[in-house]
Order: C-alpha cells, then sequence, then structure tokens
C-alpha cells in the first residue's frame, strides 16, 4: 500500500535544437540568446552604454545590472544577511522560466566552444566571487590517543566546562541539500544517483510528515534555504547505494548539521538548533543524550567498553537511556527502519549551556505530528528503481520526475542543458588558477582563496573539481563566468596537513605576539578581523563568479573589503554553544564489533579473499581485529566463524568474486544459520535474518563509484600504543632477524658489514650471519627461512630492503616457526603525513645510490634509471605517516631500531632539490597511473624519465656539499645503532612508550586487592584462631591465591548500566573493611564492607560483597554468594574478624 497524496508528475523533453558550430545563429531564438549573452560585456568606461537586464543574486553580494544607463555610476552592496529582495528574486524566477526554452545547443556552442575560459584573461580588472553553497563539519584528526580524549572529556565536564554529546552513528551517506536552486550534494560529487536518491528521499520524508501540504512546505522550505542561504546535511539512509551493515528496512534520511553561510566563515547550529529547526520543518532527528555530570560521563564509557564487543541498536540505546541527563529520541526508530545492527556512536564535546539550551527547545517545541499517516505517497524509491533497470540516466530521471515539480523543478545539476554533449559538463582546471590569480570581491572569496593557495603550494592530496554553473547560464558573457568547485580531499593526511597549517599559522602569530608584547592589544584586534586559515570541511562545494568590475564598481568593492567581513570567530560553531577552537573540536567515534564483523571482516575482505586466498584473508582479519584490540576470546570466536565463512563462500563462488555491494545477500543467510547454533554464536553475531532482498532494486552506479569511500579496510591511525604481537623482549633460546624497512641508499649493508666486522659489540655470544640480497639468487625470504632452519639460535642480518606488509607477514611467519624474533632497524626520518620517509631522506638516499660504483645489484651511478626505482620504492610506504610506521612495525615485532640520518640543526631543503623530487614524484604517478609497474625506459613518458634522470643528477651533484653536510656521521649512526642492538639482544629493550589499551572484555566491576596482603591476614588469623588454622592446613594458599577481589556487578546478573555506574570510580582507591571469614568444606570468603570515595559511598550490586579465597574441584567461584544462607542453615562457619582489617586497592573493570 503506498501512502501519501501524491500526484505524478510527467518527465518534460526538453526542446531539441540541431546545434551550430558558427558564430551567428541562424534561428531567432539562437539570436536572442546570442544577443543577451553579447550584451552582458562591462566596459571599463563606466560611460558607455550597454544593454540592461535585472540584477543578479551571488552569495552574499547583490551585483547590479552590468549594463550601465550613461552617468550612472555601478553600485556594489553586500547582500543584507539572511534577506533577499522579493521584487529581485521574482524577476530572476521570471527570466529563468522564460529562457529555459532558448537554452538551445546553438547557444551552448557559442558558450562552450567558444573558449569563453581560455579568452578570459586575468588583469587589474578581473574579480572573483565564491560563495559556499554545502559543507558538512570540518574533519578533524585528533592527535591524541582515544584514551587521551576521554580523559579530557572527564575532566571538562567535572570541572564544569562542557558537557558530552552522544548522537547515534546510523550506517548510510552523507547528502547535503541547499534547495533547489544551490544544489543537492554527496560526499565528493553532485548530478548523480547519490544525489538524485537523497532527493526523493528527503521529498518524500516531506509527503510522510505533511501529507497534503506537502507540495506547500517543499516550496517554502527551498525558499527558505535560498533567502537565508543555508545548508542541511543528512545520513543518507537506504537499501539502494549498496550494503553497509545491515539493509535497511526502509528508506529514509536523518538531518545532521544545519549551516549558514551568512558573510563570513560558516556557522554550524548546535543540535538544540538542529532540533528546533527540524521539528518547525517536520525533518527527521537523530537520537541524542547529553552527559553533564562526571558519573555520566564516566558510566557512557563504562557502558561503551561493555557493550563494544556485542552492543546491538536496542541494548545501547537502553543503556544510553538509563544514563544520560537528558534522552532525546531519534524521530526514526533504528530498530524499525535500519535494524539491530549498529555501526557506533559519536561522542563530543559542547558547551555547558547546552543541557539548558536542550531543555528549552524540547519545551518549546514539541515532536511534530505526522500528517502523511496513511496517505498513498506514491511509488517508493525501490519500486521506481526496480521499474528504471536500463542506465543511471533512466533512474535519475525516473526519480527526479517523482519527486515533483514543487520540490525540484529544474534538473540541470543531473543533465546540464538537454541539447548539450555531456562532456561539457566539466569546466577546464585553468580555472582554479585564474580564480585565484583574481582580486576577491568580498571577504568569503578572499578566505576561500587563502585555502586553496596553501593546498595548492603544499601539494595536499585534493582535488579542485570544476563544471559549468547551469543555473547561471543566461547571465553568462565574456567577461562574466558561472562554475561549480567540489573540493575534493583524496586521503585523511589531507586533513591532517592542513591542521597542522592551521596551527603554524597561530604559532607564528603567537611568536610575533610574545616578541611585540606592547602591542599586544593592537594585534589582538588585528586577530579578530584577519583570523588564521578557514578549516577544510568535508562535504566543500563552492559556486564561483569570474568577471571584470569596471573603475568604480571596483573602488566600491575595495571599499567593502576594507570594512571586513565576519571571521567567524568562534570557529563555525554555534554562537549559542561556542566553546574554544581546541575543545570544540574534541571529538571521538565509538564504532561496535557487531557492526565491523560485517563490513571490515567480511565486505571489505572479499577482494583479499577472492585475489589471496584463505591465509591472506586469515592474516587480513587478526591484522584489523589486533588494530581494534579485540579481546582474545572474541578473537577466538571469530576466527572460527570467519573460516567458515571463507570456505563456504568460495566454494559457493568458486574464483568469481561477491559484489560488496550486495554481499549481504550471501552474509546474511550464512550469519543467522551460525547464530542459531548457539547462543554464544547469535552474541557474536549480533542480530541476523528478516534479509531485505535488493537485487531487484539496486540503484545503478556507472563507473563502479564509492561515494563514501569506505571500501577499504579501515585505516585510520593505528593505535598509539600499539602492543607487541610477535616479542616483547628477545630471549636467548631463540633466534633473532634484523631486517630493514628501508629504500636503497639507507646505508643497510654498509652496517651490516660493520656487525659482522665486530660481532662482539652487541655482547651476545650467538653467531652473526648476512645474507646480501644483491648476491642471493630464487627467493630472498624462502632463503633465509632456510637458514633459520639449519642455524636456530644465530642472528641473522637480512641485508635486503622490506618495504611491504607481504614481506612483513613472511618474517612474522617465519618468527613462528622458526622460534626467533625479528626487529627491524629503520632510518631515522620525520617523515611526512602520508610516507614515513621526508623529502629530505629521499635526497640523500638518492644522493648516496649516485655515489655509488660496481654496486652488486647494479643500483648506481651508471644506472640509467636510478630515480625511478629509488622513487618506486619511496612510494611502497605511501599512505602511512612516520607515526603509522613506526607504530604499526612495533605492534608485529614489539621494538624498533632507528638508525640516525640527518642533523636536527640542518638547513631546509634547498628549492631546486625540492623541485626535482617533486617533478619526479608526479611524473612517476602520472607513470604508474598509465603504464603500473612498467619501466620508466618504456611507455609514454620514457623521454621525460629520460631528462628528469639527468636533471636530478645535475642538481644533486650542484648542492653534494650540501646534501654531505646535513648527514649524521655514520660512525656515529652505527654505534647508536649498536646501542639499541645490545638492549635487544640482552632482551633488555622492550616496546616503546606504547601501551594498548583492550577493549571489550568488561565482564564485571570489582574492587582488585594486593594478594599479598591478603595472604598475610589469613596467616595472622590462622595463627590465632585454631579452627581458621585447621582449616587453611591443606589448602595451599601461597599457590591457590592468586588474585583477591570484591565482585560489585557483573553484565550477566546486573546489566551493563550497573556496571557502567561505578565508572565515576575507575582506578581509583577503595578502602575495603573485611569483617569475618565465611568457610565450608567447599568454599571459603571474607566478608567485606566496601568505604567511600571522596565521600561518595561505593555500593556493591552483590546482595554479600566478599572476596572468594578458595573453592573445591567442580564448584564455580559465585557459587561462594551461598555461604551466609549456608551458615544460617549451620551449613558453613562464619568467624569474625576482631578487630577489622581495611586493605585498599583500585576500582577496576574485568
Amino acid at each position: 500500500m503506498r501512502r501519501g497524496g501524491y500526484s505524478q508528475q510527467g518527465w518534460k523533453q526538453k526542446t531539441n535544437v540541431q546545434s551550430s558550430a558558427t558564430e551567428g545563429a541562424s534561428s531567432a531564438t539562437a539570436e536572442a540568446v546570442t544577443n543577451r549573452l553579447s550584451g552582458l560585456n562591462i566596459a571599463e568606461n563606466s560611460g558607455q552604454t550597454h544593454s540592461s537586464f535585472p540584477s543578479t543574486e551571488f552569495g552574499g553580494v547583490q551585483l547590479a545590472n552590468h549594463g550601465l544607463v550613461q552617468g550612472q555610476k555601478a553600485i556594489w552592496k553586500p547582500k543584507s544577511y539572511g534577506t533577499v529582495s522579493g521584487a529581485t528574486t521574482a524577476e530572476l524566477e521570471s527570466a529563468a522560466d522564460a529562457a529555459t526554452a532558448q537554452k538551445s545547443s546553438t547557444s551552448l556552442s557559442k558558450l562552450f566552444k567558444g573558449n569563453l575560459l581560455e579568452n578570459f584573461t586575468v588583469d587589474n580588472s578581473t574579480y572573483s566571487l565564491a560563495e559556499i553553497r554545502a559543507t558538512f563539519y570540518p574533519k578533524f584528526e585528533n592527535e591524541k590517543s582515544d584514551q587521551e580524549i576521554r580523559t579530557r572529556m572527564i575532566e571538562m565536564v567535572s570541572k564544569g566546562l562542557a558537557a558530552v554529546e552522544v548522537s547515534l552513528k546510523h550506517s548510510g551517506s552523507l547528502f547535503m541539500y541547499a534547495g533547489h536552486n544551490g544544489g543537492a550534494y554527496a560526499k565528493n560529487s553532485f548530478g548523480n544517483i547519490y544525489t538524485a536518491v537523497g532527493v526523493f528521499v528527503l521529498g518524500r520524508m516531506f509527503r510522510e510528515a505533511w501529507g497534503a501540504e506537502a507540495g506547500k512546505k517543499q516550496a517554502e522550505f527551498n525558499d527558505m534555504l535560498e533567502k537565508n542561504r543555508m545548508c542541511i546535511s543528512m545520513e543518507l539512509v537506504t537499501a539502494v547505494l549498496g550494503d553497509h551493515g545491515q539493509r535497511p528496512r526502509d528508506d529514509y534520511v536523518v538531518v545532521t548539521a544545519v549551516t549558514e553561510f551568512g558573510n563570513g566563515k560558516p556557522k554550524f547550529y548546535s543540535t538544540p538548533e538542529i532540533i528546533a529547526f527540524c521539528r518547525k520543518w517536520h525533518l527527521p532527528t537523530n537520537y541524542v543524550w547529553l552527559l553533564s555530570t562526571r558519573k555520566s560521563v564516566t558510566s557512557f564509557f563504562a557502558a561503551y567498553d561493555a557493550l563494544c564487543e556485542e552492543g546491538t541498536a536496542t541494548s545501547v540505546c537502553r543503556a544510553l537511556d538509563e544514563i544520560a541527563d537528558i534522552s532525546v529520541p531519534g524521530s526514526k526508530d533504528h530498530i524499525k527502519v535500519q535494524g539491530e545492527i549498529l555501526e557506533g556512536l559519536v561522542a563530543r564535546i559542547v558547551s555547558h549551556e547546552s543541557s539548558k539550551h536542550m531543555q528549552e527547545v524540547l519545551k518549546d517545541f514539541p515532536p511534530p505530528p505526522v500528517d502523511g499517516d496513511g496517505r498513498d505517497l506514491g511509488p517508493s524509491l525501490r519500486e521506481i528503481c526496480a521499474a528504471n533497470r536500463s542506465d543511471e540516466k533512466q533512474q535519475i530521471k525516473a526519480l527526479l520526475q517523482n519527486v515533483g515539480s514543487s520540490f525540484c523543478p529544474d534538473y540541470s545539476d543531473w543533465f546540464g542543458i538537454e541539447t548539450a554533449e555531456p562532456h561539457l559538463r566539466n569546466a577546464d582546471r585553468s580555472v582554479l588558477t585564474k580564480f585565484l590569480q583574481a582580486h576577491p570581491a568580498d571577504f568569503v572569496t578572499t578566505k576561500l582563496q587563502e585555502m586553496f593557495r596553501v593546498m595548492r603550494e603544499k601539494r595536499f592530496p585534493a582535488a579542485f573539481k570544476c563544471y559549468h554553473n547551469f543555473h547561471k547560464i543566461d547571465s553568462v558573457s565574456n567577461d562574466n563566468l558561472f562554475y561549480k568547485m567540489v573540493i575534493h580531499v583524496h586521503s585523511d593526511s589531507g586533513f591532517r596537513r592542513y591542521q597542522k597549517e592551521m596551527r603554524s599559522c597561530f604559532d607564528s602569530c603567537f611568536i610575533l605576539l610574545s616578541y611585540v608584547h606592547l602591542l599586544f592589544a593592537f594585534f589582538r584586534a588585528l586577530f579578530r578581523h584577519k583570523p588564521g586559515l578557514w578549516p577544510l570541511y568535508r562535504g566543500f562545494f563552492v559556486d564561483i563568479n569570474l568577471f571584470k568590475a569596471n573603475k568604480e564598481r571596483a573602488a566600491e568593492i575595495a571599499k567593502n573589503n576594507h570594512m571586513g567581513g565576519d571571521a567567524g570567530g568562534n570557529g563555525g560553531i554555534s554562537r549559542t554553544d561556542s566553546l574554544a577552537d581546541d575543545d570544540a573540536n574534541i571529538m571521538i567515534k565509538l564504532k561496535f564489533l557487531t557492526y565491523k564483523i560485517r563490513t571490515f571482516l567480511i565486505r571489505n575482505g572479499l577482494s583479499i579473499l577472492f585475489k589471496d586466498g584463505p591465509a591472506a584473508y586469515k592474516a587480513y582479519y587478526l591484522r584489523q581485529m589486533n588494530i581494534w584490540g579485540t579481546s582474545a576470546g572474541k578473537q577466538r570466536q571469530l576466527s572460527k566463524m570467519l573460516d567458515e565463512w571463507a570456505v563456504y563462500i568460495r566454494r559457493k563462488y568458486g574464483n568469481r568474486q561477491l559484489s560488496s555491494s550486495i554481499y549481504l545477500s550471501e552474509a546474511e543467510p550464512f550469519l543467522e544459520q551460525y547464530a542459531r547454533r548457539s547462543p554464544e554464536n547469535q552474541t557474536l553475531i549480533g542480530s541476523a535474518g528478516n534479509l531485505v532482498s535488493a537485487e531487484d532494486f539496486l540503484a545503478i552506479v556507472e563507473g563502479g563509484r564509492d561515494e563514501e569511500g569506505d571500501l577499504d579496510s579501515e585505516k585510520g591511525s593505528p593505535p598509539s600504543s600499539p602492543k607487541p604481537s610477535i616479542k616483547d623482549t628477545v630471549q636467548k633460546d631463540e633466534g633473532l632477524i634484523v631486517f630493514f624497512p628501508g629504500i636503497p641508499g639507507s646505508a643497510k649493508s654498509a652496517l651490516c658489514k660493520e656487525l659482522l666486522i665486530a660481532p662482539g659489540e652487541l655482547e651476545d655470544d650467538r653467531p652473526v650471519h648476512s645474507l646480501m640480497g644483491d648476491l642471493i639468487k630464487g627467493r630472498y625470504w624462502q632463503k633465509v627461512a632456510d637458514e633459520r632452519k639449519k642455524k636456530p639460535y644465530s642472528i641473522i642480518l637480512a641485508d635486503k630492503n622490506a618495504p611491504n606488509e607481504e614481506v612483513w607477514r613472511q618474517i612474522e611467519d617465519m618468527c613462528r616457526s622458526t622460534r626467533a624474533s625479528a626487529v627491524p632497524v629503520v632510518a631515522d626520518s620525520e617523515g611526512t603525513d602520508s610516507n614515513p620517509y621526508s623529502l629530505d631522506a629521499l635526497a640523500v638516499f638518492m644522493f648516496r645510490v649516485l655515489q655509488r660504483v660496481n654496486h652488486p645489484g647494479n643500483l648506481d651511478k651508471n644506472s640509467p634509471n636510478a630515480g625511478f626505482v629509488l622513487l618506486m620504492f619511496y612510494h611502497l610506504y605511501e599512505g602511512k605517516s612516520r607515526k603509522e610506521f613506526e607504530g604499526e612495525l612495533v605492534e608485529r615485532f614489539g621494538s624498533l631500531v632507528k638508525m640516525p640520518l640527518l642533523n636536527e640543526d640542518r638547513n631546509p631543503l634547498p628549492d631546486p632539490v625540492r623541485s626535482v623530487l617533486e617533478e619526479g614524484i608526479n611524473l612517476y604517478k602520472l607513470h604508474t597511473g598509465r603504464h603500473g609497474r612498467l619501466e620508466s625506459t618504456k611507455g609514454s613518458y620514457a623521454q621525460e624519465w629520460a631528462k628528469w634522470e639527468k636533471q636530478l643528477r645535475e642538481t644533486l651533484l650542484s648542492h653534494a656539499d650540501y646534501l654531505r653536510s646535513i648527514q649524521v656521521p655514520f660512525e656515529s649512526a652505527v654505534e647508536r645503532v649498536l646501542e639499541q642492538l645490545r638492549l635487544v639482544a640482552k632482551g633488555e629493550r622492550t616496546t616503546p612508550s606504547y601501551e594498548k589499551r583492550t577493549f571489550g572484555a568488561t565482564v564485571f566491576a570489582a574492587v582488585s586487592l594486593p594478594v599479598e596482603k591478603v595472604r598475610s591476614l589469613l596467616d595472622n588469623l590462622a595463627g590465632t584462631i585454631p579452627d581458621i588454622e585447621l582449616f587453611l592446613k591443606d589448602k595451599d594458599m601461597e599457590s591457590n591465591l592468586n588474585q583477591a577481589h570484591v565482585t560489585l556487578a557483573h553484565k550477566r546478573s546486573h546489566g551493563v548500566t550497573a556496571i557502567a555506574s561505578y565508572g565515576v570510580f575507575l582506578n581509583q582507591e577503595v578502602p575495603v573493611e573485611l569483617t569475618a571469614l565465611l568457610f565450608n568444606d567447599k568454599m571459603a570468603a571474607l566478608e567485606a564492607r566496601l568505604g567511600s570515595v571522596d565521600g561518595e559511598k561505593v555500593v556493591s550490586k552483590n546482595e554479600w560483597p566478599h572476596i572468594t579465597l578458595w573453592t573445591g574441584a567442580g564448584v564455580a567461584p559465585k557459587e561462594a554468594n551461598a555461604l551466609p544462607q549456608l551458615h544460617s542453615e549451620g551449613k558453613a562457619t562464619r568467624i569474625e574478624i576482631n578487630p577489622t582489617v581495611i586493605i585498599s586497592g583500585p576500582l577496576e573493570f574485568y
């Protein structure tokens, strides 16, 4: 049954006019359009008369008529914040409607094939005007560990400085909407199936909420977004765009951000403001929990630790409802519309005023009624996609047609102009160059130019994709061009590097202030008007206007720019709930294992399983679980299940890989039958069954796009405290493999020679052997393994670069199979955000290689492609920062030896050296993008490589003195390596200051007491009380009593929130008063009375708090709970301890 008052709209094909390549149009329509375009030229002389037409609104600026009557001055005014002239808007809409029929192929031929951009020259009269159309929150990469972020959150809440806001992470994709003129956007794109689906689902939400008034409210909503220059961001949850953790039962959106662009930095609404906004417009809101006390925030983290490996929507929401100070249920019940599998939670710091603000909003804005219930809403998203299966374009058309003209009257973002060729949508890359060269027309443009310049100059991994703005086609002329720009950051390293630039900008200013302290007030005022870099936003879309200005208009622009703009000094956070920048960006994402099993371990492991086989797949999923800190018990359970999955799916599909878009079609039935076998399996999987079949209605995504970019394995930053998986220390009764994850030229062979010459320097009696890779024929690492078997207790120097995880896995396997430990030796380098080796280090490596003569591996000064080979090695490490690189090695092998390379007080890398390296890196990316691993002497770039290799040699040779001067003397480097290897060989070097936190094993809360003090108490009691001495005589408490704790609450018996309630006392010392000893022939326990922490009594959820001391064979420790009852029945003995004894210990989670 389809609900809602929906009348079907017909798809209207626009008039198709034959294109013409000639400048003059043969038809009257084409002539009219051409005249209109040519009449928009702006002359430098304001006295010149031009044709006139209504003024154009663009961004925060109202552009006066380009056509000026003689003697009339050009007027340029900033648009009043949040208002638009109704008359002007009406004129624009009327003009747009009248011009639609005139958008013929003839006019397009002039517009796109007439080289307007190429002929648009940038001079002193050229200006650029930028309007941000859509953004999501800035992406901030926390440099601190999760535990440090938790500690900071608890500290701020405890001091009354902030509250913690927790929201539920729906499993979908980012969708942003700025009105039918502002545009619909996905994470990094627009005008595709993702945005068409988003517009359809959002439109349907209006029908559900408003019923018969939906069309009117849709139009009002679009008008409001345009007039107030706003954008709403949503999580788009649907079954038609590919599988995540669980196929949703319904298609829906949840509003996650509301942004005002105004005349300055984007301002994001606080969560209370979002809820007020959404309830006014009857839009779906998310689940929100506010934690404003120390007890609630500590309980929250404790609850997550207890639920992170088995939490589902029901258990998580129930726990948070009990813990939170304020709970706001979501408009959409996650269990009903998506299911039990919950992706995660997002916790962030918000103002301490948020609780008060939220209470006011909930009072003033009650949940709106659903007027569309029971109404026919027309065909559903799934029905439309199922009925239109020919191609992506057909599905887009059908979706937009069914949305209706009140919500989506213009399809130009998806199809441009109907008569235009598809490729005409893309604009020339020179748009960005000319945008940066032109004078900024307002404050926003100035700040965006500043951002983009930094990103280009620093070569951030980002693309500035430009497209023709079809919404502005009637305003285009030779001197007035309009474009849409997508700022697509390709990797998280781009965001991290940009954050550093933001900090360096502030730090430089701070240093200046410290030296010019007398002018502090002046500079402080200056900062208010000229703050540093704006944040780099996720989902970043900008409209750009390049135009010429006459003298009067240029003067007006200069005057307005001098007055300054809205800097958005509060960091872009809502004015009512603002925090200092550093604290406003404190956020932590907490995902659940039940979701990660499906997405990261099953879906993202498909390519590895089918391409590399079960062994590689097993290594992959074990690696992922190790990164997450999955408990040992869950790892065992998951290994068994995933091994069975691998056999099942390969047997069914053979060598044909299962599509990740519909992986749940196979995974869900498998998980369902696996869960039925035991309660333990059911808990492991969380929820299975109720599979929604998606094959018939899946949206067609051409080109294999992955809009969310989540089909790669979860990378993130590796644990700040990796736990070694091979050895923490090296034992003497085993072998040692010294290997080198490096690049040619890192001096590994020279180092190995030094170690062989003086093996006594290691102060170790094991024999030392070296295997030089350049002299070994065949499989090198197999040769090392054979050597290990022959000499199991030796130290082997693996003199070969070991640059990737495949080699590291071989070394790990070797260690396990031949009883050895391994230690990586790496050249010390600062690295970059995306590579563990800096350009300085790369320059030195290349210089060393080009100084070689007669190298055994033929990589020396006579090698024609030596530079290319080093770039190839350099890019084998691409994608890992230095911290990630070192952390992974420590996690795998337990220790790390650093070989000094560069002097700390060196001068910066000379520009010619940096330039030639960057040129080589760019050329390498072009080459590999086209030819893969083909040698540089072959392929379409062979000549470019030859020129570059020659230039590289000349540049490095001309800077030879510099490159020698920045290196640490080899003798010093060898001595430093020897010092570290001695500690490794002796077994004295443990994991460097990395302490990995293991989550997910929280089963109960208890006060842990020092076992030696408990034993001492028992000895004292036995010495004074004969009955106790007799009982303990044959119990051997020295061996049997290995731990002592008072259990406070158990997850199975008391629930998650009971354990979480002790979070406020976590790791704090709790005094425990021991009052009596109870025992019989099966068990014994000490009766305990818990004390207080900071004046607050610690109360056990157990009816009888105690320490279990001993149980007989076959008796479970929990049976000791019955001792008081057994004593009352005369079946146990109770001896009071007088005087009582107090022993203190920390409250911990187990």
